[in-house]
């Protein structure tokens, strides 16, 4: 680890932020050295997010002070911190879809030539910035719109370092990358460390902080927890200094009779030869009551279109879905909810997909069960009221009132809200598009619990998950798809790591070495 002097090159002590009743940061410490990879750690709502808004100049502090190089700052936007050298790329993503890769990397200062942006110059630098953030590949006169959502993060980190930061901070930028970016990104950060750049990690994927951190710093109810070097403490400890209390075995035990409940039950769920376009190719599957059955593959080998198929949300699918043995035509989401069928879908990004962020918790709460909170089109203020409290208290969401809009929740929260407005209308089917996305791992165990209670109540779950462990600890079986089709049923005790990986490479299970991951 690099060490460029004793001092660090930045520093926060004391800093403070409250949001109306809400402290956010309660008198926060950080110290973040030059060629230096630091993780930050804590669960969602523990002050991370905020504190590197107060750092980057997107929000102001209530007290407390900042020192970069020595020298006493303040920031009063996001503009000066950048003129500074503080960048910050969100997982949220603040690029504009219609324009193109270039135009998003260069829109707050493009390169000009008699007053007009010179598109040449723009193009070439943008090059140069996808290059340095280990996207290459990508075409800079794409319109972002057409990239996935892996592909659309890259070009956020692009347009971070486009920016020549001094210090480099990620929030959750690789939650949605894929297995290929992520590993890009690794080999892209250390090599900015070399390069002399301090660089802030948010992260709840402790792999990731195994292969990047230097130094680790713990936060909790937005207080500073404890500094030290990476390596130095245990995933237990680390995990314990950010709940709290002791950590418990993740995962919730799998019913033991599991196989033979499953065959003996008649499927909820049935799909035959469903295809769309080139991305789903003749999938066919059952799913029976109490089921929790995982989606794994690669991403983008047609997981996401598969659920949004069931949810009738894609045009002009081909084959068969049927409900309780009966062939149905699904073909929106409101009939896929209708109690006849009985689906709700989690979607993989809950801030454009699944929530209305400027309105309150309660409404976002009430949007998918308004039917049943209503009588001759008027809403039953009692009864909404009623099933809000309910869900609050069942998912154990944390808001100093309903009424807060859903945006000033934690990302833990927020993830709770988007399955709660669909647990008001008990479905059968619940679909699952990686819904652990960027949240910490007390807010993960929880909802890994409430699966398992929900699937032990009768309910029917499709999971589909890009980490591994989630698929081996929560799945009774697992789909691997490859090109659009499933290419192997694992079940039970075969729900390993290295059998996900080779099928998901379309390699006969048990050519994947345990001890190294690759095919020998």
């Amino acid at each position: 680890m690099r060490q460029d002097g004793q001092q660090p090159f930045f520093q926060m002590s004391g800093v403070s932020k409250s949001y109306g009743g809400a402290v956010a940061l309660d008198r926060a410490d950080l110290a973040v050295r030059g060629g230096c990879i630091h993780a930050i750690l804590g669960e969602n709502g523990a002050g991370k997010s905020t504190l590197l808004k107060v750092m980057s100049g997107v929000v102001q502090p209530d007290e407390g002070t900042m020192h970069l190089d020595g020298r006493q700052v303040a920031f009063a936007s996001p503009a000066e911190a950048n003129a500074a050298g503080i960048v910050c790329v969100y997982q949220e993503l603040s690029l504009i879809p219609d324009l193109s890769v270039a135009d998003n990397i260069f829109a707050s200062n493009p390169p000009r030539r008699f007053g007009m942006i010179d598109r040449r110059t723009q193009r070439r630098h943008a090059e140069a910035a996808l290059a340095r953030a280990g996207a290459a590949d990508i075409n800079p006169l794409a319109k972002v719109r057409d990239l996935p959502l892996s592909r659309q993060q890259m070009v956020e980190l692009a347009k971070g370092l486009a920016h020549a930061p001094r210090i480099l901070i990620l929030d959750e930028a690789t939650s949605a990358l894929t297995a290929a970016d992520v590993a890009r990104v690794i080999e892209v950060l250390k090599r900015l460390r070399e390069e002399g750049l301090a660089l802030l990690f948010i992260s709840h994927r402790m792999h990731e902080v195994k292969a990047l951190a230097d130094e680790c710093t713990v936060y909790r109810n937005g207080r500073h927890v404890m500094s030290f070097e990476a390596g130095t403490r245990s995933d237990n400890e680390v995990v314990e200094m950010m709940i709290g209390r002791t950590y418990q075995h993740a995962f919730p035990d799998k019913p033991a009779d599991e196989p033979g409940r499953r065959l003996a039950a008649e499927p909820v769920l049935a799909c035959r030869d469903l295809a769309w376009n080139d991305t789903l190719q003749g999938v066919s599957f059952s799913l029976q009551p109490g089921e929790i059955l995982g989606l794994g593959g690669l991403d983008g080998q047609g997981q996401r279109e598969l659920l949004l198929a069931l949810f009738g949300v894609l045009r002009g699918c081909a084959g068969k879905i049927e409900i309780d043995g009966k062939a149905v035509s699904i073909t929106s989401p409101v009939v896929a909810r209708a109690n006849r069928i009985g689906m709700a879908l989690i979607p993989e990004d809950r801030k454009t997909e699944g929530l209305m962020l400027p309105m309150s918790v309660r409404e976002n709460l009430s949007f998918a069960a308004l039917d049943r909170m209503s009588t001759a089109g008027v809403i039953d203020r009692d009864r909404q009221q009623s099933l809000v409290d309910r869900m609050m208290e069942l998912l154990a969401i944390k808001s100093f009132s309903v009424d807060a809009a859903v945006g000033s929740l934690s990302g833990g929260n927020q993830q709770k809200v988007v399955i709660a407005k669909w647990l008001i209308r008990q479905p059968r089917i619940l679909l699952l598009s990686d819904p652990t996305r960027g949240i910490d791992v007390g807010t993960k165990q929880e909802i890994y619990q409430l699966l398992r209670r929900l699937a032990d109540e009768g309910a029917a779950i499709v999971f589909y998950s890009t980490d591994y462990d989630e698929l081996i600890g929560c799945c009774d079986r697992v789909l691997v798809l490859y090109e659009g089709r499933i290419k192997k049923e694992l079940v039970g005790s075969e729900i390993t790591e290295q059998n996900l990986i080779a099928s998901a490479l379309d390699l006969p299970v048990g050519q994947i070495s345990p001890s190294t991951g690759v095919a020998p």
